[in-house]
């Protein structure tokens, strides 16, 4: 990946709302980019992540509705 696609992702995590932030926590692919270790994604998504509160019971519950009604 080049500094210009890890730029772009970085981008699109900092305009991630935290139930978005979730989502992807809770529902991501095996292989997403975001969660690739040998990148500095996840610990970019992490720190932000944390910063604007993580996962908590209502947002689990949120995601777990939404998901069950078709809306991830």
């Amino acid at each position: 990946m080049t500094d210009e696609e890890i730029q772009e992702w970085k981008d699109q995590i900092d305009r991630m709302s935290r139930v978005e932030m979730a989502k992807l926590w809770r529902f991501a692919p095996a292989g997403h980019p975001i969660f690739n270790t040998r990148l500095p994604l996840y610990e970019y998504f992490k720190a932000r992540y944390d910063n604007v509160g993580g996962m908590n019971t209502a947002i689990s519950k949120q995601i777990g509705w939404e998901t069950a009604h078709g809306n991830v």
